[in-house]
C-alpha cells in the first residue's frame, strides 16, 4: 500500500501546485534540481508535453506516437527512480517519514517549474512569446493598469 502511495504522488507530480511545503520536501526538491543535468530537464518536459498531446483539444498539434509516449514514460521512469532510490534516497525516506507522500509531488513539482523555466528561457520560444503582444489591446491594458491604481 505504501508504494502504491508514493507510485500515486509521483504520477501526480505536475498534476497540482502544491499550497504547502516543509522542511523536507523543500530539501528533497533541492535534492531533486541539484541532481538532474540539463538533459533530465529536457526529459521531463518531452514527457510532460507527451503526455499533455494526447488530450483532445490538442493533439491535432502533434504527431507523437504511442511508441514515442511509451519511450518517454520509460526515459522519465528511469529517471524517477534514479533521484528517488539513488541520488536522494535519504532526503526521500525523510520527506516521506516527515511530511507524508504528499512531499514527493511537491517536490517533484519544483523540478517541473525548474524544468519548465529552462524551457521557457530558450530563445526560440521567447520569439513565439514575444509575438503574443502584436495582438494585445495595449491601450486597454494600459486604461485596466490605470483603473487599478486608482484604487
Amino acid at each position: 500500500m505504501k508504494r502504491s502511495r508514493m507510485l500515486l504522488a509521483v504520477i501526480a507530480l505536475i498534476t497540482s501546485t502544491p499550497t504547502w511545503a516543509g522542511l523536507y520536501a523543500d530539501d528533497l526538491a533541492r535534492c531533486l534540481v541539484d541532481s538532474t543535468s540539463t538533459a533530465d530537464r529536457e526529459t521531463l518536459v518531452r514527457w510532460i508535453f507527451a503526455a499533455l498531446a494526447q488530450h483532445p483539444a490538442v493533439s491535432s498539434l502533434t504527431a507523437i506516437k504511442p511508441a514515442d509516449v511509451d519511450a518517454s514514460n520509460k526515459q522519465i521512469a528511469e529517471l524517477i527512480m534514479r533521484l528517488l532510490t539513488d541520488s536522494c534516497q535519504q532526503k526521500t525516506k525523510d520527506a516521506v517519514k516527515y511530511e507524508g507522500t504528499l512531499a514527493i509531488q511537491q517536490s517533484f513539482t519544483v523540478l517541473g517549474q525548474v524544468a519548465a523555466r529552462d524551457l521557457m528561457s530558450h530563445p526560440d520560444v521567447g520569439k513565439v512569446l514575444a509575438g503574443l503582444g502584436q495582438y494585445l489591446d495595449k491601450q486597454k491594458l494600459e486604461a485596466l493598469g490605470a483603473a487599478a491604481s486608482e484604487k
